[in-house]
C-alpha cells in the first residue's frame, strides 16, 4: 500500500500487520493533524492483504460524495476564498486495485485499509469519511454534512444506477425558533447556527445500500486515531482561530463510537437492521439525549425530535451532457446545477480553437458562469420546500436565450438571473446582498471499477463541543437567509442550499472522472476548468489538476449573502500580460494571485483499462 500527501515524509510499519508504509505527511499543519498525522499515519496503514470475500457482480460500485472530503491536506480557509496550492504539486496514486485520495493522510490509509481488507469503495469511503471527520474538525466533523453521489457498476445501464444520497441536516422544526430567526438573523459560528448533524446518518445509509462491512469494522481506523489522544482545541477554518474545548474531546468521541458500534453488535437481524441500529442510537436514543441537552445548555433550538426526524433521502441526480459525455451532480439542495448551466452555455463556444486560458476562453467561460450562478442565487433551494425550475433552467430554449447575453468583447457588471417561467433572459435580482467556513475532500475506487467522490463538511463552528459526546457541530444554516419569499430563506425544518458539489463524469456509459472540490462557492468554479481540462484540451487527470485555474466573486456569497463583486476576475501569476490587458480592456477587474481556485481532489478513469489515477492532497492505492 502507498499513501502520499504534501512536503515531507514518514515511513513506518502497520501496528496490525506486515505492511511496510511511505507517507509524504504535510508540514507544518496549522491543525492538530501536525501531530496526529506523523504519529499515527505510521499505525494506521493496512496490511498488504487482498480482496475477500466480495462478489463483485454484487458490491460494485462508483460513489462520489459531497462532503468536502477532497480539502487541501495543510490548510484552513474560508469558504468564498481562493485556496492554497502546495508548492510541490499534488499527491499521486495510480492503480487498477482500488486508490483513495482526501484531505488527509490519516483519512486516506484508512480507506486503503479496509479496501485491503476486502472492503469496496463505499465501505473505503464510509473509513475514510469517519477518519477525516476527527482529523480536521475545523472543516469537516461528525455534526457536519455529505451529499455523496454513488454509481452502481454492477448493472448494464449505468445511467440508472447513479444515486445522490443528500446528507443534510435540517433546521429546527420549532416556529419559535423560525421566529427568532427572521427577528434576529442566523449567528455566524454558534450553536444556533448549527443544522441536524447529517453524516453519520449519510454514512450509515451508504453502507446499508452499497457496502459490505460492518459498522465496527468501518470505524477502527477513526478509533485507532482518537485513542491516541490530541489536544483539546481545533482551528476554525473560516476565521482561523483556535476554538478551545476545555476538554479532551478525541477520548470522548472514542466513547461515542464505541456506543455506536455496541448497539450494532446487540441488535438482532439483518446486517441493514443492525446498520440501522447505529443511526437510531445517535439520532433517537441516549446520545440524542445528551446532544439535545447541551442545545438547551447553550441556547441553541434544535431538540430531540429534530434529531429524531432525520433521514438520508437517495434520490437520482441531476443529469446533464456536455460534448458527449454525460456528467452527474446534485440538484438544487447544492449549487451543482449551476456547473450543468454553465457548461450548457459553454457547448455553444468553439472553446477549443479559442486556446487554453487565452483571452477568449477565460472570458467566455466567467460570463458564462456569472449568468448561470445568478439564476443560482435567484432560484436554488431545498426542492422539499422551494419549486425549482430546473427543466426550464436547463431546457435549449433557456440556454439559448440566455447565451446570447454573453457580449465577445465586454465583462458583464451587473447580476442577470433569467426568467425561465416566461422565457425571459433577464430579470431584475431578489437578493442583491446585505459570514463562512470548510469543507474538505476524498475520492475511491476499488478493483471492480466503483468510485467515490466526497466533499464532507462542518462548515466552521466556534461553538465547541457538545457536553461529553465529543461531537463538533458545524453552522450551516448560515447558508440559509432571512428574505422572505426567497428560495432560501429559513423554514422549519429546512435545509439550507449548500455549496457542496461533487461531480462524476462518464463517456460511452463508464465512469471517467469523480471530482470532489472543497472551497465554498468556488467548487464548481473550478471543477468546470478540470472538466474543460480533460475534454476540450484532452489532458491527463495530473494535467488537469495542476493547470491554473481563475475565477470571479461575481455572485452572492452562500454564506451570509455577502454582496457580488461585480465583473471580478482572479487570474493565475502565471498569466501573461498581455492576456491580462486583454481581459482588463473588456471590462474585467482583474487580480493577480499566486493561489489556486478550489481544492480539488480527482481520480480519473481509463475505461479500456481500468486504470484509475487519484490526485489531490493525499493520495494511495492498493498494491
Amino acid at each position: 500500500m502507498e499513501v502520499s500527501g504534501r512536503r515531507g515524509s514518514l515511513a513506518g510499519r502497520d501496528e496490525w500487520g506486515k505492511a511496510e508504509v511511505h507517507l509524504d505527511v504535510p508540514a507544518g499543519e496549522a491543525v492538530w493533524n501536525k501531530g496526529v498525522d506523523v504519529a499515527l499515519t505510521t499505525r494506521r496503514v493496512v496490511d498488504a492483504g487482498h480482496f475477500n470475500g466480495v462478489d463483485p457482480a454484487m458490491r460494485k460500485i462508483v460513489s462520489i460524495s459531497s462532503a468536502s472530503l477532497l480539502l487541501l491536506a495543510t490548510f484552513a480557509w474560508p469558504q468564498a476564498t481562493k485556496t492554497p496550492v502546495g508548492r510541490l504539486g499534488p499527491s499521486v496514486a495510480a492503480g487498477s486495485q482500488g486508490v483513495v485520495v482526501s484531505g488527509r493522510p490519516a483519512a486516506t490509509a484508512a480507506g486503503i485499509k479496509i479496501l485491503e481488507q476486502g472492503g469496496n469503495a463505499a465501505d473505503a469511503g464510509a473509513a475514510t469519511l469517519l477518519a477525516l471527520s476527527v482529523t480536521y474538525v475545523g472543516a469537516f466533523c461528525v455534526g457536519g454534512e455529505i451529499p455523496i453521489l454513488v454509481y452502481s457498476a454492477g448493472q448494464k445501464d449505468g445511467r440508472k444506477n447513479v444515486k445522490l444520497l443528500e446528507g443534510q441536516g435540517e433546521a429546527p422544526r420549532d416556529p419559535k425558533a423560525i421566529a427568532w430567526y427572521m427577528q434576529h438573523g442566523i449567528p455566524d459560528g454558534d450553536v444556533k447556527a448549527a443544522a441536524v448533524p447529517g453524516a453519520i446518518d449519510a454514512i450509515v445509509t451508504l453502507l446499508k445500500l452499497y457496502g459490505t462491512k460492518s459498522f465496527e469494522e468501518v470505524v477502527q481506523p477513526t478509533l485507532a486515531i482518537l485513542d491516541a489522544g490530541g489536544p483539546s482545541w481545533y482551528v476554525d477554518t473560516g476565521s482561523g482561530q483556535k476554538i478551545e474545548t476545555g476538554i479532551h474531546w478525541q477520548a470522548d468521541m472514542a466513547v461515542t463510537f464505541r456506543k455506536l458500534v455496541e448497539s450494532e453488535k446487540s441488535a438482532k437481524g439483518t446486517r441493514e437492521q443492525k446498520l440501522q441500529a447505529v443511526s437510531d442510537r445517535f439520532y433517537r436514543g441516549d446520545i440524542a439525549d445528551a446532544l439535545e441537552a447541551w442545545y438547551i445548555e447553550k441556547g441553541g433550538f434544535l431538540r430531540k425530535a429534530d434529531l429524531a426526524a432525520h433521514k438520508t433521502p437517495v434520490v437520482d441526480p441531476l443529469e446533464t451532457t456536455y460534448r458527449g459525455y454525460t456528467v452527474y451532480k446534485a440538484g438544487p439542495l447544492t449549487q451543482g446545477p449551476y456547473l450543468s448551466q454553465t457548461l450548457r452555455l459553454l457547448e455553444g463556444f468553439d472553446l477549443k480553437t479559442m486556446g487554453f486560458n487565452s483571452a477568449d476562453y477565460i472570458h467566455t467561460v466567467i460570463e458564462a458562469e456569472k449568468l448561470a450562478l445568478a439564476d443560482r442565487d435567484e432560484y436554488y433551494g431545498d426542492p422539499n420546500f422551494t419549486k425549482v425550475p430546473m427543466q426550464q433552467l436547463l431546457s435549449d430554449r433557456y440556454t439559448e436565450m440566455r447565451r446570447r447575453l454573453i457580449d465577445a468583447k465586454k465583462a458583464s457588471l451587473e447580476l442577470r438571473p433569467g426568467d425561465p417561467y416566461n422565457m425571459k433572459p433577464t430579470k431584475p435580482p431578489t437578493i442583491t446582498g446585505p459570514w463562512h467556513g470548510g469543507t474538505t475532500v476524498m475520492c475511491v475506487t476499488d478493483k471492480f471499477g466503483n468510485v467515490i467522490a466526497a466533499t464532507p463538511s462542518g462548515l466552521s463552528s466556534t461553538a465547541g463541543v457538545a457536553g461529553r459526546t465529543g461531537i463538533i457541530h458545524g453552522s450551516r444554516l448560515s447558508s440559509l437567509n432571512t428574505f422572505a419569499g426567497t428560495p432560501d430563506v429559513i423554514e422549519a425544518g429546512k435545509r439550507p442550499r449548500i455549496t457542496l458539489s461533487p461531480t462524476l463524469l462518464f463517456h460511452n456509459n463508464e465512469p471517467v472522472m469523480a471530482i470532489s472540490v472543497a472551497g465554498g462557492d468556488m467548487q464548481d468554479q473550478a471543477a468546470i476548468q478540470v472538466i474543460l481540462n480533460y475534454v476540450e484540451f484532452a489532458m491527463s487527470p495530473e494535467e488537469a489538476f495542476k493547470a491554473p485555474r481563475f475565477s470571479t466573486e461575481h455572485f452572492i456569497s452562500s454564506f451570509g449573502q455577502d454582496r457580488a463583486r461585480l465583473g471580478s476576475l482572479s487570474v493565475p501569476s502565471t498569466l501573461s500580460e498581455e492576456v491580462q490587458a486583454d481581459l482588463r480592456a473588456r471590462g474585467h477587474v482583474v487580480t493577480v494571485g499566486r493561489e489556486g481556485v478550489g481544492g480539488v481532489a480527482l481520480i480519473g478513469i481509463d475505461p479500456k483499462t481500468r486504470q484509475a489515477t487519484a490526485v489531490g492532497p493525499a493520495a494511495g492505492k492498493m498494491e
